[in-house]
């Protein structure tokens, strides 16, 4: 836990304090999203287990239909069913898709900063999409790397609402500099509070809460490294920062035995994490 506003003002205290009492007001996971990543974490289950629960959802399952019919997922030929989607697709990617859907930015409450939000889930779903092809080429499980890069940033929108709140009960009005200051101070510490909430495999809260000290992070020390490097490709693309010479040189792709010639190939995937992020946007 941060103890890096203990002696500062009164707004920075009161959110280290609700921080330290574990008292945040978390938004509650979608109850489908909360299915699809049980069923899809049991090697028992089965593919008509995750369509019964996509099935249960109508706004769900039509949303998850036409993403896996976009030219991102199916370029050829058009998919009529959720069944023949997991028999193309696979399950992975529909509980990526499903998963996509239904936890988004939507989730947070912080009035008049909704763009912003909107901005920092689109980074996360970037995130998510890099974090998938560089597992990939890693030849790492990539079932946990889409699930961290999603996650990875959860904290921010949960601390600008939650700092939303205390300025609002204090009367206070903080310019956007410091609101996005503490956003960023706080933001690890809010998202493993919001993950064990959400009762998250440990593996995915140690990679998210050590993602800047990826040597801390136990057992999620590789989909740290992972959420390392996909966020830096997603800030890339998204934001043009960091430059490609630094961004091909990351030390994390060399902690990920990856080799100069292969970080290079990922960076000409470009256009396919973009094809998905647009079909999960839209």
């Amino acid at each position: 836990m941060t103890d890096t506003h203990s002696s500062a003002d009164p707004l920075t205290r009161e959110l280290d304090s609700r921080l330290q009492a574990g008292n945040l007001d978390i938004p509650m996971l979608p109850e489908v999203a909360q299915k699809v990543i049980a069923i899809t974490n049991n090697p028992d289950s089965s593919a008509s287990e995750l369509v019964k629960v996509i099935q249960g959802d109508q706004a769900l399952a039509a949303r998850v239909m036409r993403i896996a019919n976009s030219a991102a997922y199916s370029p050829n030929a058009s998919i009529v069913s959720l069944q023949q989607a997991i028999a193309r697709l696979g399950m992975v990617s529909i509980r990526d898709i499903a998963l996509a859907a239904s936890i988004n930015a939507r989730m947070f409450k912080a009035p008049g900063y909704e763009d912003r939000i909107g901005a920092m889930w689109r980074h996360a779903l970037a995130t998510a999409l890099w974090c998938k092809e560089i597992a990939r080429r890693a030849r790492m499980n990539v079932e946990a790397a889409f699930l961290c890069g999603l996650l990875h940033s959860v904290g921010k929108p949960i601390m600008l609402q939650e700092t939303l709140d205390v300025a609002g009960t204090e009367g206070l009005q903080p310019e956007l500099d410091l609101l996005l200051e503490i956003v960023d101070e706080m933001h690890l510490d809010a998202a493993r509070l919001a993950l064990e909430h959400w009762r998250m495999p440990e593996l995915i809260i140690d990679a998210v809460t050590h993602q800047d000290n990826y040597q801390e992070a136990g057992n999620g020390k590789d989909q740290a490294k992972l959420i390392r490097a996909g966020k830096q490709f997603a800030s890339h693309f998204l934001f043009d920062e960091p430059d490609k010479d630094t961004l091909l040189a990351l030390p994390a792709m060399a902690d990920l035995n990856l080799y100069p010639d292969e970080v290079a190939e990922l960076y000409e995937q470009s256009d396919t994490v973009n094809q998905g992020l647009e079909a999960m946007r839209a």
